[in-house]
């Protein structure tokens, strides 16, 4: 270990009680994407505390607070935390005022870039940094609350449901050359892994069935129920399984967000939500356009109007061709007290999703998890138990990878650029967005009523 090492380390470790304060803070106060305006005051106030510019209001909540001077020479790495929570309204610590708790982890996450950026702002540090570094905060991670954020899209406030999807489109990551991401886990056996394998694209579809009213068990006839278009075109997406895949890992699930009005009323309004997952951009349209296939055939079967809204999602992590600079600082910090680390390769494939799969289309990024947490993530049982590990070693990590890909002339980062080889760039990233986004209509045509 070196001395910049030493010093990054030490002081994590001095500012320790600060930094689990803050993610102790941020954990009580959970809020929901693109309205997390409490969380992001708390991060930009302490990134301004340290002498950064910080450049804010980005994707509305998201801000990048920058280490050293804009344009200073060198590549320029982000150090990149997550802003929001879920809608989990039954855990014990839930925020009463948004309904929302931290059970994804991102207050870990969060914490951790907070401590990356006391560390490199150490003026023995910064000088040892041949580029610059950039503390970035995300809103949205979570795809949820889609009524909320198509209404932004519509209000022309934000285009994509992901926070990290709209920083691209606006061009915020377009002065950066590296990313290096985190997230938290529940994995009781190791203290971190090193993530560096691929993710499910997935597109997020509102789906809205039209029928007409009748008694149900007076004059069921004399309506047009939405709800067995829904049940019918569920069906049929069941029933369409068989043709996908099974390299191409499809998922395809939702629920209910409205099933009718009584047990006694034929249901005229049916909405649904829905997710189409899988691993390439290619298979995840061709699932798409079978799932929407089944949504028309219910409708049509049935006589019932249907209005799909599409908003693309997030797309697959690439896995980084180098993360030398991640395994050196899981070594630095291993000599301090051993740790347990899982390493998950390129030869991988998880079937979730993340929108640092969207960072990664277009630069390298470099993953880790850290552990700390027990229950099952998205669940009301997540409960943060070891504050050293959630907290603080994430933020060593993130420190040490950035130092060991910006020191020596940053040879580490400028590796990393010339071997790396982007799917997309900013423009075709947003083209594809754009390709997934869009509504689909039609109109009721149920058969003339019977008469006596």
């Amino acid at each position: 270990m070196d001395q910049i090492e030493k010093k990054i380390i030490e002081t994590i470790d001095q500012n320790r009680e600060q930094i689990v304060a803050f993610g102790r803070d941020i954990w009580h106060h959970a809020e929901l994407g693109y309205r997390e305006f409490r969380t992001a005051g708390k991060f930009n106030e302490l990134l301004k505390s340290l002498g950064m510019e910080v450049d804010e209001g980005l994707a509305i909540t998201g801000a990048k607070g920058y280490l050293k001077p804009k344009g200073t020479a060198g590549p320029t790495v982000a150090v990149i935390g997550e802003l929001d929570a879920l809608p989990i309204a039954n855990h014990k610590d839930t925020n009463p005022e948004t309904g929302a708790a931290h059970c994804c982890g991102h207050h870990a996450q969060l914490t951790a870039t907070i401590g990356a950026a006391l560390a490199l702002s150490v003026p023995e540090v910064k000088e040892a940094l041949d580029g610059n570094v950039v503390f970035m905060s995300t809103p949205s991670e979570e795809f949820v609350d889609i009524d909320y954020k198509n209404g932004l899209r519509k209000e022309g406030k934000a285009r994509y449901g992901g926070g990290k999807c709209e920083l691209i489109r606006i061009g915020a990551f377009e002065d950066i050359d590296v990313a290096l991401g985190h997230h938290s886990d529940t994995d009781t056996e190791h203290d971190a892994i090193i993530m560096n394998c691929s993710s499910n694209v997935f597109v997020n579809k509102t789906v809205k069935f039209k029928g007409r009213k009748a008694h149900a068990a007076g004059f069921p006839e004399k309506g047009v129920d939405a709800l067995n278009a829904a049940e019918l075109a569920l069906h049929g997406i069941a029933l369409q399984r068989e043709s996908f895949r099974d390299e191409d890992t499809v998922r395809c699930h939702g629920y209910y967000l409205k099933g009718g009005d009584a047990v006694n009323i034929i249901a005229d309004d049916v909405v649904l939500e829905y997710c189409v997952r899988a691993k390439t951009m290619e298979a995840v349209k061709d699932a798409n356009a079978k799932v929407d296939r089944a949504f028309k055939a219910g409708a049509l079967a049935t006589g019932c109007g249907l209005e799909i809204e599409t908003l693309p999602g997030y797309f697959s992590t690439q896995p980084c061709p180098d993360v030398s600079a991640l395994q050196a600082a899981l070594d630095a910090v291993g000599e301090e007290r051993p740790l347990r680390v899982k390493e998950v390769p390129a030869s991988e494939h998880i079937t979730g999703s993340t929108d640092f799969g969207d960072v990664s289309a277009i630069m390298p990024l470099i993953q880790f998890y850290t552990t700390g947490l027990t229950g099952q993530l998205h669940n009301n049982n997540v409960e943060v138990v070891d504050e050293e590990i959630a907290y603080i070693l994430p933020a060593k990590l993130f420190a040490l990878t950035a130092y060991h890909l910006l020191k020596g002339d940053a040879a580490g980062a400028r590796h990393l650029m010339e071997i790396y080889q982007p799917k997309l760039d900013r423009e075709s990233y947003v083209e594809y967005m754009e390709s997934m986004l869009g509504t689909i209509e039609m109109e009721m045509d149920p058969l003339p009523l019977l008469e006596d």
